[in-house]
Parts: C-alpha cells; sequence; structure tokens
C-alpha cells in the first residue's frame, strides 16, 4: 500500500497513460474556490474531485459534516475518469494534505492499491516551475470493480463502545488542533471538547511545509504507542483525521482505522458525553 510521491516523480509522468491525476483543492470557509482554481490552472492531465460534491454524502441529521460518499456513487465517479485497478493515481490538493488524503482514503477503502498523495500539492509543484494547464481532460469511462476494506473504518457504534464501557482498546486519536481537543475553543461543532478517552496528537504534527515526514518521523510521534494496539482516528468531520490515519500506516501502526463522522457526528447524539483538557 503506498503513500505518497514527490513532483519530480510526477512531472516524469505526464504521458504515462496508466497514471491518472487528480486535483482535490478545496477550501472549507469558500466550498467553489477549490473548483474555480482548477478550473482556472492545474497539472496537466488532472480530473477534479470536489470534497464537498464526490468526496462527501449530502449532510444529514447524523454522520457528520463530511459524510462518507455512497459507496456506487463515488465509484462511477471514479470510472468516469478512467480509474481502474491497472492505474497509479496521484491526488493532490493546494499542498495542505488533508483533501488529497481524504481521496486517498477513499480509493484505497475501496480496495485500490496504487493511490499516492502528492508531496507539496500543488504549490510545490507550481513553486519548481512544472507545467500547468486550465485544459480540461475528456472523460473515459472504464470499469472499477469494488472491494471494500472494511479494516479501515470504525463504526460510531463501536466508538460509543469504548466511551461507554472505558475501553483502553482500541486507542482513539483526535486528531484536531490542540485547543480544540481541550475544548478552549470550537468554531464549528455544536459544544466544544472531544470524545472522552481519546488522546491528541494533531495531524498537522505528520507533516513539513505540505510534505508527510518521513517513516522515523512519524515513528517518534507515535513512539508512546504499541504498534500492535488497534487505533481508531478522528477529527471534527472525517477529513484532517486521514492525513494521520497515513502517519500511521507509515509508522508501521497494523490495525487502524478511521472514524468517518468524526467528532461532528459524535456531538450530533446530545445525549454523548464530551471531554475537555488533557486525557492519559
Amino acid at each position: 500500500m503506498g503513500f505518497v510521491v514527490n513532483k519530480d516523480w510526477l512531472v516524469e509522468q505526464l504521458h504515462n497513460k496508466d497514471v491518472k491525476i487528480v486535483d482535490c483543492r478545496f477550501a472549507l470557509g469558500n466550498p467553489t474556490q477549490g473548483e474555480r482554481l482548477y478550473q482556472e490552472s492545474h497539472i496537466p492531465g488532472a480530473f477534479y474531485f470536489d470534497l464537498e460534491k464526490q468526496l462527501s454524502a449530502p449532510v444529514s441529521e447524523h454522520g457528520g459534516r463530511h459524510p462518507l460518499p455512497e459507496i456506487e456513487q463515488f465509484k462511477l465517479e471514479v470510472e468516469k475518469v478512467g480509474i481502474d485497478h491497472s492505474k497509479t493515481v496521484v491526488a493532490y490538493d493546494g499542498g495542505e494534505g488533508q483533501f488529497a488524503s481524504r481521496f486517498w482514503w477513499l480509493l484505497t477503502y475501496l480496495g485500490h492499491e496504487k493511490v499516492y498523495v502528492l508531496n507539496e500539492g500543488f504549490k510545490g509543484w507550481t513553486e519548481a516551475g512544472y507545467p500547468t494547464t486550465n485544459e480540461i481532460p475528456e472523460l473515459e469511462s472504464t470499469s472499477f470493480n469494488i472491494n471494500i476494506r472494511e479494516d479501515m473504518l470504525a463504526s460510531y457504534e463501536e466508538v460509543k463502545e469504548i466511551v461507554d464501557q472505558k475501553k483502553d482498546s482500541p486507542i482513539l486519536i483526535d486528531s484536531r488542533d490542540e485547543s480544540r481537543y481541550k475544548g478552549e475553543i470550537e468554531p464549528i461543532d455544536r459544544i466544544a471538547g472531544h470524545i472522552p478517552r481519546a488522546i491528541n496528537r494533531c495531524w498537522i504534527e505528520g507533516m513539513e511545509q505540505g510534505t508527510f515526514k518521513d517513516s522515523e518521523e512519524q515513528k517518534k510521534r507515535f513512539a508512546d504507542l504499541n504498534k500492535e494496539d488497534p487505533i481508531i482516528v478522528y477529527c471534527g468531520s472525517g477529513v484532517t483525521a486521514t492525513p494521520n490515519y497515513i502517519a500511521l500506516k507509515m509508522a508501521g501502526f497494523k490495525d487502524v482505522r478511521l472514524y468517518a463522522g468524526s467528532y461532528s457526528d459524535w456531538v450530533s447524539y446530545e445525549e454523548n458525553p464530551v471531554a475537555k483538557g488533557n486525557e492519559r
């Protein structure tokens, strides 16, 4: 299972028909910005995938702010751009890492084994002076066989059981920044705090200037945890937890799952407790 590639490798692959490129740029406060930027300029051959239109389902009462897309619908979106299991797929965003990581997680969850995040994203690409275009590539239909990797996803019920039964395993990791984890601020969700029993490992600590830190650095971040222990990662809505998912895998953790609804799903149930401050 792959994780990341660098721009120097990708620029050599621009005419390789077996490499598909996906542009995942998005701005959470300005949902039309990513597609507008894509139409202005993108890596040649890249197709656009919108976080809220293609990488998420519509918001409902439960499921969080970015519920996972309906699998058959996402399959159709993937097939429309010519992605099948023979293709190597590279996803990029503006250089933040989380939107491309969301695509990486989804396509890997569907059973694709050759999908990567572009380190440094579009920012690093343009700073290197590599080619861009405003030409939209033609759609090319193919067939994608779904092979769901159920071991990548944790359900709300599993997380609730950890909290209700005060279980120490699986370990819950909150991927948001420390101030939101501690409940000092909450700009979006109904109530400040974190899921009880969760520890905090902010996702951004696994990155450096838009590049994933290497495996040795990721191992240091999680050195206090046992690689054999099962881990469930979450964030606010299942987006920034995905770089942490990748980081844990890079560090050698075997059993890592995403609670896709994350904190926004947890607090959509008014009876659920929240905790503040530090844990464990």
